[in-house]
């Protein structure tokens, strides 16, 4: 089904409640947003086909009804039945999520603007059937238009935005943007003064937006000026709710509720939400995100992993070391032969670890310390003392190339099993690296980089093209998590190795581990 035509069905339905509705004339700015806008913008992410459309033509039908007919007995129905809409939405915002988790923020927008859409379902819901949300009826309706407007278009125009252009700043507002819908609902709920900080919060965002929006780079004229009347319209709208936020803190002036109504119904309907949908369907941008594809462990564990996963796995190769040969990596003359000798020649090593938990992540980790402890995987100590890893070179079949376990202890405690592979992609190779969990497996990718000074770094870190990153495995489904890794591999004036692994979660650090090794 096309965009055009679409519109044009759309369009003609919107006219039809226009012309018979039997409610205010405000009601249209909601029914605008779900009859039209939402449908188009669903259209524009998800190209609809036919089969698929008979879905979302039942919560558009409901809608209509609801507001050309005078209360029925049907509307409690009625009413469920967008809000199923809006949850099926809600879901396919989270599975996209799931899958592609917190990489592309673009994408991630795009997520929340979908999920956000469900609790616009909701207040709908509770304004039709009379559900006493502990505010006036109008105030239930007007959060059910909020959550239309700037928690689900602004989100995923922002989403397009970032598509296009992404600067260093494109994050910092877009964070702002999506977190500031909970901060309204919770200011609206218990203070003005919350609701105050939450209007300052989405100026600063808006405005930030305008900026990056004069720096798209459009191939049309047509569609740059449409575009930026959208973003525009909210400054000017974002500022008459600052004033009447600060009626409600200070009580000081009041904008009343019929002027915000008149007034945003134009800037919000046919600036903002007209003028964004007709701007992005010009040329929709395509996302940068491409499905993984490296070989994954076929591995998993039940509820302890331990070493006797290995029994159940083990092959018939005999490896002596993590890698056969450092060059399929790197130039082996760039990297200080210690270090390529350790990576060949694992087992001729001792390990001594220091394990350094953050002090903001200690609790969570003396919790997550009697967990690892009963799987006996990741099962790092506590304690930051210098403590001796032993362990061995085992060969594994898990239908990856030329697997092999690096299993680690601290005494007679497991407290690794790491399979250990590669992969190639165009012309670089990574380290796949698998641990094996309880029904499923985590995975690291690393980059393998030379250093000018001879050392060694590993890491996690991913841009768009590159496989690099840690991955939770569980069945057919590969998901990207929030964590970052890093391995600094550097040689002594002694002659020993040192290695530092530093470890992230949301760019946030929270475990650092110093290995000294030293050759037998």
């Amino acid at each position: 089904m096309t965009f055009k035509l679409l519109a044009g069905i759309h369009i003609i339905l919107f006219a039809i409640v226009a012309f018979f509705t039997v409610n205010p004339w405000y009601f249209l700015m909601l029914s605008v947003a779900q009859i039209l806008f939402v449908p188009l913008t669903l259209q524009l992410l998800l190209k609809v086909k036919l089969q698929m459309y008979y879905f979302v033509l039942p919560a558009i039908i409901s809608v209509i009804v609801l507001q050309i007919t005078n209360e029925t007995s049907f509307d409690i129905a009625l009413a469920f039945i967008y809000l199923l809409f809006t949850l099926a939405v809600a879901l396919y915002g989270f599975g996209r999520f799931v899958h592609r988790r917190f990489t592309h923020l673009e994408e991630f927008s795009i997520d929340a603007g979908l999920m956000y859409l469900f609790m616009g379902g909701i207040w709908f819901f509770a304004f039709e059937v009379g559900f006493d949300t502990g505010f006036s009826p109008m105030l239930t309706w007007l959060t059910a238009i909020h959550f239309h407007y700037s928690s689900f278009l602004l989100p995923i125009f922002i989403g397009f935005t970032g598509r296009l252009y992404k600067p260093k700043s494109y994050s910092f507002f877009t964070i702002i943007i999506l977190v500031s819908p909970l901060v309204v609902a919770a200011g609206i709920t218990f203070s003005p003064w919350l609701e105050l900080m939450s209007v300052l919060l989405y100026i600063i965002g808006i405005y930030g937006f305008v900026v990056i929006a004069f720096k798209i780079p459009f191939k049309g004229l047509l569609q740059k000026s449409l575009v930026l009347i959208s973003f525009s319209a909210l400054c000017i709208t974002i500022i008459f709710s600052l004033l009447y936020a600060v009626g409600n803190a200070f009580g000081v002036f009041q904008v009343s509720i019929e002027f915000m109504l008149k007034f945003h119904g134009f800037f919000n309907c046919l600036l903002f939400g007209l003028c964004g949908v007709i701007g992005w369907s010009i040329l929709t941008p395509a996302t940068s995100f491409r499905k993984w594809n490296f070989p994954i462990s076929q591995v998993r564990g039940k509820f302890v992993i331990g070493e006797q996963i290995l029994e159940r796995n083990k092959g018939t190769e005999t490896y002596n070391g993590l890698v056969d040969d450092m060059q399929i990596y790197v130039n082996k003359k760039n990297v200080k032969s210690a270090i390529i000798d350790f990576y060949e020649n694992t087992r001729q090593y001792q390990l001594f670890s220091e394990v350094h938990w953050h002090t903001w992540f200690k609790p969570f980790a003396a919790v997550y310390g009697v967990i690892s402890q009963k799987i006996q995987q990741l099962n790092l100590p506590y304690s930051s003392r210098k403590m001796e890893m032993i362990g061995d070179i085992i060969t594994v079949e898990d239908n990856r190339f030329k697997t092999r376990a690096w299993l680690r202890k601290i005494e007679s405690k497991v407290i690794f099993v790491a399979l250990y592979s590669l992969h190639e992609k165009g012309e670089k190779t990574y380290m796949n690296i698998a641990l094996p969990l309880p029904f499923s497996s985590m995975i690291g990718i690393l980059e393998l980089q030379e250093l000018n000074n001879r050392n060694l770094l590993l890491t996690s870190h991913s841009s768009y093209t590159s496989d690099t990153g840690i991955y939770l495995t569980f069945r057919k489904f590969v998901f990207k998590l929030p964590l970052q890794e890093q391995f600094l591999i550097e040689e002594l004036p002694n002659g020993q190795l040192f290695a530092k692994h530093r470890m992230k979660i949301f760019s946030i650090p929270f475990l650092s581990i110093d290995y000294t090794i030293v050759k037998k």
